[in-house]
């Protein structure tokens, strides 16, 4: 008895020390425990009817702040990481508060890497949450049957190893031909958008094929490569954020989430998802904004295929990396 009594007064002690140092660590704060667990709750409602099958990639997420970076939802936490409760892990931080993106971290599955709301691009909950989403998306994406390969295979990298040179690949952007042929296609495909007569939108969908040609026929074999890799990747990731949004109107949120003081009703922002990119587009400029030209207009791509290929996404994971074979004329 004696032995058993020591036994159990160890195993107390023991268990002390481990609540005593759990407690030592940093702790996540509610409101972004309600941000994630609301991403989690609106993904599982709206992304199979975006992507069919979308929900059958693992979705881990790492939150970066300043008290450190949380992980949850992922398979095999590191070593590194503690446990601070029961799907959620933290380590000190290592990448900048305001970051953002996708990419396999600890190797598969990627995770979404990302800050809080007002750290980042973001800045409120309900735009945030939809960021997320369109990180959701790489993961998607990310997770396809020979995609790594597929970008390596590209030949862009240089012998970069970061994934660095999908930001800074020298893309003509300042040669005057390019940056002009992009305006006109840019304009092009606003109008084609606009236009609401089936006879008319069929004929500016013609001219916009013919014109998307002309204007990959004035860069090079890799730097066309390049840009239809941006435009798949990035573009339609963008795409599926806003289509995620106008789902996600019919949804209602957690209570919790509503109540945040950086809340947007969910309908509201969904009614304006759209015309803020095709706005952005507008303003788009080949020369200045470099890549990040890629977003507003590969996405206004995704809404034109849903006109006239409203079944291009059966086959958009059969055909990796470019948009290209969508707009042959």
């Amino acid at each position: 008895m004696r032995q058993t009594g020591i036994f159990f007064v160890v195993l107390s002690l023991l268990s002390s020390i481990s609540a005593a140092a759990q407690s030592e660590l940093p702790q996540l704060p509610v409101v972004d425990v309600t941000r994630v667990q609301e991403f989690y709750r609106l993904s599982a409602a709206v992304q199979d009817e975006v992507w069919a099958g979308w929900s059958a990639v693992p979705a881990p997420l790492l939150l970066v702040t300043d008290r450190g970076e949380f992980l949850t939802h992922h398979p095999s936490p590191p070593s590194e990481f503690k446990k601070v409760s029961q799907d959620w892990h933290v380590r000190k931080r290592q990448f900048p508060v305001d970051f953002q993106a996708t990419f396999p971290a600890f190797g598969p599955p990627s995770v979404v890497v990302i800050g809080e709301p007002a750290n980042t691009l973001s800045q409120t909950s309900t735009p945030w949450l939809f960021t997320v989403m369109h990180e959701h998306f790489h993961q998607l994406q990310n997770a396809q049957p020979g995609y790594f390969a597929a970008v390596e295979a590209l030949g862009l990298s240089n012998g970069d190893k970061t994934g660095m040179w999908m930001l800074n690949y020298p893309f003509p952007y300042e040669k005057t031909e390019v940056a002009q042929a992009f305006g006109w296609l840019r304009d092009l495909l606003l109008d084609v958008l606009a236009e609401q007569n089936a006879d008319r939108f069929a004929k500016l969908a013609k001219e916009y094929l013919a014109q998307r040609h002309k204007f990959f026929g004035l860069v090079s074999e890799k730097d066309r490569k390049y840009f239809s890799f941006q435009l798949w990747q990035e573009g339609i990731a963008r795409y599926t954020e806003v289509r995620s949004a106008e789902i996600a109107g019919r949804f209602t949120p957690a209570a919790e989430f509503a109540a945040l003081a950086d809340y947007e009703p969910l309908e509201h922002y969904a009614e304006r998802a759209r015309k803020k990119t095709l706005e952005e587009l507008k303003h788009a400029n080949l020369t200045t904004w470099k890549r990040t030209v890629v977003y507003s207009f590969g996405a206004a791509e995704g809404f034109l295929l849903d006109r006239f290929n409203p079944r291009w996404k059966e086959e958009y994971f059969k055909k990796l990396l470019s948009l290209d074979s969508y707009f042959e004329p």
